[in-house]
């Protein structure tokens, strides 16, 4: 049982791979097995089929969505704290795994698949709904202006974490993923403090 939970873990982290330096278009299980030095036909024992591999990709990528919920509740943490936190938790998660990045500038790809289409939402919208959750609390707070528009400032930090995140790897990953994507972050909410005062 062990062996096999090896087996497809590691078919699931040669598909990142693939995924993070071939992009989606070439992705196949050709190229999975050929990492991985099995035959095609042993990834089709442990998936089905190639989608049913990229959903277990996705499960992977999504692993600590459910944790880092957890963690915000019981650190009790003030709204913009909690802000901070989340997006600090995913910077750090893909600071110490570069590749799984790919997942993330792959959505709109991976939507095209109708198997696909329904976890990638999920997975999104359940990371926006998070965030727009802490903002609304931020508002009532009186942490930031109840003039901002929640689902503005929801886009604003979702594609903070994306535009930096694609600097990165153009970038070859040459500065601090972390340290940038906290620093505007907090710049950005900073502004917001300023119009409370």
């Amino acid at each position: 049982m062990i062996k096999l939970l090896h087996t497809k873990e590691s078919l699931i982290l040669s598909t990142i791979e693939v995924i993070s330096e071939l992009g989606l278009q070439g992705l196949t299980t050709r190229e999975v097995a050929k990492r991985q030095g099995i035959g095609e036909s042993t990834i089709f024992k442990h998936y089905k089929s190639k989608n049913e591999l990229i959903l277990a990709v996705l499960e992977y990528f999504s692993q600590y969505d459910q944790p880092i919920k957890e963690s915000l509740d019981l650190k009790g943490l003030k709204p913009i704290e909690a802000i901070t936190y989340f997006v600090e938790a995913y910077a750090i998660y893909y600071e110490n795994y570069p590749e799984i990045t790919a997942i993330i500038l792959s959505y709109e790809g991976l939507m095209r698949e109708v198997e696909l289409s329904a976890v990638v939402n999920e997975i999104f919208t359940n990371r926006v709904r998070t965030i727009k959750t802490l903002v609304e609390d931020a508002k009532r707070q009186n942490e930031i202006s109840k003039d901002v528009e929640s689902e503005g400032l929801v886009d604003l930090i979702i594609g903070l974490e994306r535009v930096v995140v694609l600097r990165w790897r153009l970038e070859n990953y040459s500065f601090s993923l972390k340290e940038h994507i906290l620093k505007t972050l907090k710049m950005l909410l900073d502004g917001l403090k300023l119009q409370t005062g």
